[in-house]
């Protein structure tokens, strides 16, 4: 669709959905994830994610309980077809059942009041924070391109500490570099996951060294850019947004350039917690 500047809502490419359905599926999920499904009841979501062995993230996503046995993971960046893919070899004799939902179209709206609601092959999330209203759509009607909101919307993401990857990225960072306890994103009480021994020895021994920091430049940041203190690599850019961008940072160095250019630090907002 061409761009409509006028529209209240907008498609955010790249996303998608994948349903795991089937009286297992929130078993076979609880097994997999490496947050703790057990807390939410019907119609309710979390941010969840799935980690390698070795508790790097492979995909982070919003995780909807629609019912029983119906799940939806709503799915940043990740594609839904890599994620079944991947899961799929560990469902054996489950009664369960991975749908890439093609039919559906993600967007997102930054007018009128957010709310949270499921119904039918629809949802709407509600992500307001910090005074901005912010709204999450799965549909099945198509969304209008608009690129100057989507990358308003992912820009508001970054602010809020939300880390953004490419599609093809490798599993490098663990949960807690990624700082995604600001969103209640893993647990580490809930019962074995993969990669739940790295994040729960990391959280008890205290041993995160890493984490996210917010960064502004007056040039546009690119994924993968290196970030140093002025003497020495400290971080690597993991998500950009025009002059902004989360990295992967020590956590006992002040950021000081990238690439050159002097970036300055900013304080990441609180809103996108679950």
């Amino acid at each position: 669709m061409p761009d409509n500047p006028n529209s209240p809502d907008f498609a955010l490419p790249g996303q998608s959905v994948l349903e795991i359905s089937g009286r297992d599926a929130s078993a076979f999920m609880q097994a997999q994830c490496m947050n703790d499904l057990s807390a939410l009841a019907d119609g309710q979501w979390q941010w969840n994610g799935w980690l390698t062995p070795q508790g790097r993230l492979i995909a982070l996503f919003a995780l909807l309980r629609r019912d029983a046995e119906t799940l939806w993971c709503v799915l940043p960046d990740l594609p839904a077809t890599a994620l079944a893919q991947q899961l799929q070899r560990y469902v054996f004799r489950a009664k369960v059942k991975l749908r890439v939902r093609d039919d559906l179209h993600v967007g997102g709206s930054f007018a009128g009041d957010a709310q949270t609601s499921m119904g039918g092959d629809a949802a709407s999330l509600d992500l307001s924070a910090n005074g901005e209203s912010r709204t999450w759509i799965i549909g099945t009607r198509p969304f209008a391109t608009n690129d100057a909101t989507s990358l308003r919307w992912r820009a508001s993401d970054l602010r809020h500490g939300l880390p953004r990857f490419a599609a093809d990225a490798e599993p490098k960072w663990t949960p807690q570099q990624l700082s995604l306890d600001r969103l209640r994103a893993y647990s580490v009480k809930k019962g074995c996951y993969p990669g739940q021994e790295i994040v729960a020895r990391t959280h008890f021994l205290g041993q995160a060294k890493r984490g996210l920091t917010l960064l502004e430049s007056t040039q546009v940041i690119a994924d993968g850019s290196h970030v140093s203190d002025g003497t020495r690599d400290i971080g690597t850019v993991i998500s950009g947004a025009g002059n902004l961008a989360l990295a992967v940072a020590s956590l006992d160095a002040t950021p000081a350039t990238i690439g050159g250019h002097a970036v300055k630090s900013l304080p990441l907002l609180d809103g996108l917690a679950r």
